[in-house]
């Protein structure tokens, strides 16, 4: 099959009009790719900053939570002690103690004359928060001179308490304080002999 110039001529005129919608194909497929990347990329940042508010209005949350169970344990706090023979003449919240060595933070600190009791506040308690709770009561009087001549008692209250828990934190020393029905009480029995530091 013999070929002729016009044939030719005419091949090569359809192949540069095919490349060029082929190329005019590409560069809108392109223009196109890069668009859905932009909107990918917007979609991407404002998921991001509905993450990140949705976690500070979380966190803020679960600070509200937080003092709303220090505010339920407070008055329970003064009255639970007092039918434990500790009579309460100071209630403070939300101690904190910074020293060159170190500090440590109290929920509430029931204090009298002789004895004062840091009570450790949660929503939920775990044995971690026990064990966090230990350490701040064997730093409290290092931290806090001016109770060097009382007897420290330990206590965590929350509103979630499981029994494996508490029955650790009772092992402790420590009082556990929950919650029951409308009211907060003291888990501890009334032979519990609480570890004093």
């Amino acid at each position: 099959m013999t070929v002729t110039i016009d044939q030719l001529q005419q091949l090569l005129a359809e192949l540069i009009a095919s490349q060029k919608v082929t190329e005019t194909r590409f560069r809108e497929a392109e223009t196109r790719f890069q668009e859905t990347e932009r909107l990918m990329n917007e979609r991407s940042q404002q998921t991001e900053r509905l993450i990140q508010q949705v976690s500070r209005d979380v966190g803020k949350l679960g600070n509200r939570f937080g003092e709303f169970v220090e505010w339920q344990v407070r008055p329970a706090a003064v009255r639970l002690f007092k039918e434990r023979g500790i009579d309460v003449h100071e209630l403070h919240n939300g101690v904190s103690v910074k020293r060159a060595d170190g500090g440590l933070e109290i929920d509430l600190l029931v204090v009298n004359d002789t004895e004062v009791v840091l009570i450790e506040v949660k929503s939920k308690l775990t044995q971690r928060d026990v064990d966090q709770h230990l350490e701040r009561l064997a730093k409290f009087k290092q931290f806090m001179p001016r109770y060097q001549d009382t007897q420290a008692l330990g206590a965590v209250a929350a509103m979630v308490v499981t029994d494996e828990v508490a029955d650790y934190a009772y092992r402790q020393g420590l009082f556990v304080l929950a919650q029951s029905g409308e009211n907060v009480v003291i888990l501890n029995d009334s032979g519990f002999q609480p570890q004093v530091w």
